[in-house]
Order: structure tokens, then C-alpha cells, then sequence
């Protein structure tokens, strides 16, 4: 067991390599039970840190976006990685952008689920037939024409989901799309974060 003085000490370390202000809840319970689980926590975590590929603005921003995912929303971190990425001069637009592009992540489930239901449903034989393989209508063109010129991007997956219920999806376009599309500064371009963020950050 670790005594108070080798605690403080992997504390120093913390502070040496990850900053004092990173040091939330989660961390303080982690050294208080397990302190060699938090010395190599700290070990991992200080990679990225040190090689410095990203910048620790969007270390931090990339970081929010993982802890404030619908599958983790970590609240300790968020107020961490908020506080670093304001401290490394990230504005509120970045950050407000992050938490935007990572309230997506909820629609993996139709991503997964939708493909598995066609399959399930041409397991039925020519009952649903017509429903899922007929052509897309004139909205429908028009909604994939929307989705791709706005988020950049057309895959396979979305035809299901497309065809099925354009309703949904007409609502989740412009749910998913108003980060990539606001005009924050008048430029007319669309998001304020570079474009290697906006793809990092997107769950």
C-alpha cells in the first residue's frame, strides 16, 4: 500500500504532466484506492501530451468530446477539458462545436439497427419486398442531395435508413448539421473548429 508521502508524490507527477487543473474527482478517488492503477493512468495519458502532434487546445477539445458522448457523459472531465481547452484559448463557439458534433453519437443505433431490420425483413420473403428496395422518391433524392452537400459525405448506410422513415431522417440532417453549416464569424463557411477537430471530435 502506498503511503500519504508516495501518493503526493504521484500527485507532483500528475500535475508535471497532465497540468494541475486536469486533476478532477475521478483522478483523486482512483489515487486514493488504487495508486498504482493511477500511476499507470497517468503513464497513458501523458503520451499524447508529450509528443504533442495535436495542440494541447485540441487535445483538450478532442478529450471534451470523448467525455461528453451519450455512451460516457463524464461530468468530472467535461468541467476539466472545458476549463483546459478555455485555458489554451479555445473559444466558446470550439467548445459549444464539440458538444454539438458529439450529440450525434446517438444515431449509431440506426446506423447498426436499420441494416440488421432489412435483413430481418428480407428473411420474410416478398411481404416487405416492395417496402425496402423501392427507388427513392423526389424528397428523398433531394434529402441525400442535402445530407451529402452539407456533411460531405454520402455512405450505403444511410439508404435504409433513408427509404424507411424519411421523416426521421429529414429531422436528424438538420439536427446533425447545423455544426457544420452555422455561421458563427459572417464568413459564410460554416463551423468554427478546423476540419482535423471536427472529424476528431466526431464520435
Amino acid at each position: 500500500m502506498a503511503s500519504e508521502e508516495q501518493k503526493k508524490q504521484l500527485q507532483e507527477r500528475f500535475t508535471a504532466q497532465l497540468d494541475a487543473k486536469a486533476f478532477h474527482s475521478g483522478w483523486e478517488s482512483l489515487l486514493s484506492l488504487d495508486p498504482a492503477f493511477f500511476s499507470a493512468s497517468v503513464s497513458l495519458a501523458s503520451v499524447p501530451r508529450k509528443k504533442s502532434h495535436l495542440s494541447h487546445k485540441d487535445q483538450a477539445l478532442i478529450s471534451l468530446a470523448v467525455d461528453s458522448a451519450s455512451t460516457h457523459l463524464y461530468s468530472p472531465g467535461i468541467r476539466a477539458h472545458v476549463a483546459a481547452a478555455l485555458d489554451e484559448g479555445a473559444s466558446v463557439h470550439e467548445i459549444l462545436e464539440v458538444i454539438e458534433l458529439s450529440s450525434t453519437l446517438g444515431i449509431h443505433a440506426c446506423n447498426i439497427g436499420v441494416p440488421l431490420l432489412v435483413e430481418a425483413l428480407k428473411e420474410e420473403g416478398e411481404k416487405y419486398q416492395e417496402e425496402i428496395t423501392k427507388p427513392f422518391d423526389e424528397r428523398q433524392e433531394g434529402l441525400k442531395e442535402d445530407f451529402t452537400k452539407k456533411r460531405g459525405y454520402w455512405h450505403p448506410f444511410w439508404e435504409d435508413f433513408l427509404r424507411l422513415d424519411p421523416e426521421f431522417f429529414e429531422a436528424y440532417l438538420e439536427f446533425s448539421s447545423v455544426p457544420w453549416v452555422k455561421d458563427v464569424d459572417g464568413s459564410g463557411s460554416g463551423g468554427v473548429l478546423e476540419p482535423k477537430v471536427t472529424w476528431l471530435a466526431i464520435p
